[in-house]
């Protein structure tokens, strides 16, 4: 149960019921009333806006409707107290009870505990990690895939259809470079002395399994034959390959596709063409010339006509050119056929995740998506800030194999892959995030993947000692649900770990919303420190403890809030593709 969603039906019920009464009048826009924790903890367990948003189209004084509510909710069996805070907020106290039974839900749902149908079923399609096929992945990318991956499965939990997308930019300028750049190590791997590789090509060492592949596959077919002959080769070959790289470590990092996208096959299939012609439908195609850049005039630049897109009709800054001066399709005409496609799909709500480089593509490619659905669809970008790799606080040096990055499957093979996803979420995705690879491998509670994953380990603990002291009592989660007297568990911190766990539903639903899986990490942290703020207690004062000797009632009940402990921080870091431990080891 959403304890926070249970209480706002139930306050719009006493709202009609007022209304009914006559004491305010009907049909008052309630879309804006909210009940969430208050700010300070000392105001109580649940504050409503119910009569400060109310109030006006009331009427009446916020107080006075305020008021008439409170004296609903006094007679309520589950709440303990209710009062009125500055001009018309309603504080609520519950009581212990409905705190309580929350460990009973848990326990009942197992790790779908937090599930919601706040979705509906609404399909979401996320594309991410969408890396150029041109080299392994590096650390940044690993950032862009653990969160879109973790923004995904956190959908998925409340209730949305995604589907996980992989777009591959295997058209353009990019890929004939990588081309050109295997041809030469193609050349290399039949024993020519190739040298330096030249400026604006790959250098990367990683070319050379390629070139030698080729070459064990084609032998000397392309030596001297005309780039138009080799450089389709070569370039279809490489992609080919370092895509089967990437798909392996996505793999190795625990990250499934749904769908790969091809650039070059959405042109091929004329696409572009398609997606052109409906903006051409709408009349949101002209051709005209674009004002020079703002702040200089690049030498290069001069005033020409040009295909544009009105961008700026949907909140862009300028209108976008759709064709090169050859007349090819610009970069920004494919991504918005790419994206008419992902629309036409069945998926409306759209979310791209990328790189922090790709802040000046928003703007742009949210009014294209406007555009050609016709206001139907929506683009939210998720942009990655950077990743700092260090080593005891200096920067990591280069991978020889990458040339001038790190590569994610470095990273992976260092410190595991739940290392690895753990520590991308427990940043916003618009800040930068320090990778240290002591830190992130170190014991103690500045680690947070250590710190969370040693709660879990410590309440298995506890459960495989009681499965050993008491062998007659049922742990299994239905029969703790039933048999446990939890009206045994009065000490603070016991509350304490049960009220945080009462809001997982919540979080679970306010981080879907907002789009930020981050907030899981952040709330694995705190329900962690509630845990081992309980274990600490229990060392200084034996009544504390979770196993009470000749009380088997209370025992019981504690091994109920710990089994239910395990339970959420196993949700949560299913949603984050760590797997939980059972026991840590130095």
């Amino acid at each position: 149960m959403n304890i926070f969603k249970a209480f706002e039906t139930d306050i719009r019920k006493l709202l009609d019921e007022l209304a009914a009464e006559g004491a305010i009048p009907a049909g008052l826009d309630g879309s804006r009333l909210t009940v969430e924790p208050p700010r300070e903890a000392s105001h109580g367990d649940l504050s409503t806006n119910a009569a400060m948003i109310l109030a006006k189209p009331a009427k009446m004084a916020p107080r006075a409707l305020a008021e008439l509510l409170v004296a609903k909710l006094k007679g309520r069996p589950d709440v303990a107290s209710v009062e009125i805070a500055g001009p018309g907020f309603v504080n609520l106290r519950l009581t212990p009870d409905v705190w309580r039974d929350r460990i009973r839900d848990v326990l009942k749902a197992g790790i779908a505990y937090g599930d919601s149908d706040l979705g509906g079923g609404t399909a979401v399609n996320v594309e991410y990690v969408s890396a150029n096929p041109t080299g392994p992945l590096h650390a940044a990318h690993g950032r862009g895939a653990v969160f879109g991956d973790a923004l995904a499965a956190l959908l998925e939990k409340a209730g949305y259809a995604v589907t996980r997308e992989y777009y591959i930019n295997d058209a353009g300028a990019q890929v004939d470079v990588l081309g050109r750049s295997t041809f030469i190590r193609y050349r290399e791997a039949l024993g020519e002395e190739v040298g330096e590789i030249p400026a604006g090509l790959y250098p990367g060492e990683y070319l050379k399994e390629v070139g030698q592949a080729l070459a064990e596959r084609d032998g000397n077919r392309w030596v001297g034959a005309d780039e138009s002959d080799w450089l389709p080769a070569c370039r279809e070959f490489a992609i080919s390959m370092i895509m089967g790289w990437i798909r392996e470590d996505l793999g190795v990092l625990g990250v499934t596709m749904d769908v790969y996208s091809s650039e070059r096959a959405l042109v091929a299939a004329g696409a572009v063409n398609t997606a052109l012609a409906a903006l051409e439908e709408r009349g949101l195609i002209y051709t005209g010339v674009l004002e020079p850049p703002k702040g200089k005039k690049p030498e290069d630049w001069e005033p020409r006509p040009q295909t544009l897109f009105k961008s700026s009709d949907f909140g862009d800054d300028v209108d976008r050119p759709l064709k090169k001066s050859d007349g090819s399709f610009t970069y920004f005409a494919n991504d918005i056929a790419y994206h008419y496609d992902k629309y036409r799909r069945g998926a409306a709500a759209l979310i791209d995740v990328l790189g922090a480089d790709h802040g000046g593509y928003v703007k742009r490619m949210q009014a294209a998506t406007r555009a050609i659905s016709g206001g139907a669809a929506e683009l939210d970008v998720k942009l990655c800030q950077l990743v700092h790799l260090m080593q005891d606080g200096q920067p990591v040096k280069m991978s020889k194999r990458a040339g001038t990055f790190v590569t994610l499957r470095d990273v992976i093979e260092q410190v595991g892959r739940d290392v690895v996803r753990f520590i991308m979420l427990t940043r916003r995705n618009d800040q930068t995030l320090d990778f240290d690879f002591a830190k992130v491998t170190e014991q103690s509670k500045d680690n947070p993947v250590f710190y969370v994953q040693y709660a879990h380990a410590r309440c298995r603990s506890v459960l495989r000692h009681a499965a050993t002291a008491l062998p007659q009592l049922d742990q299994a989660p239905a029969a703790l649900a039933a048999s446990a007297n939890l009206a045994r568990l009065d000490a603070e911190e016991e509350m304490t770990l049960a009220k945080r766990m009462a809001t997982w539903p919540r979080m679970v639903e306010a981080a879907a919303e907002a789009h930020e899986p981050h907030r899981i990490a952040f709330f694995l942290y705190d329900l962690a420190s509630d845990f081992h703020a309980l274990w600490n207690r229990g060392r200084d004062d034996a009544s504390l403890r979770f196993l009470i000797e000749g009380d088997a009632e209370l025992t019981t009940a504690r091994l109920a809030l710990i089994a239910a402990v395990a339970t959420v921080i196993a949700s949560g870091l299913k949603v984050m593709g760590v797997e939980p431990v059972e026991e840590l080891r130095s």
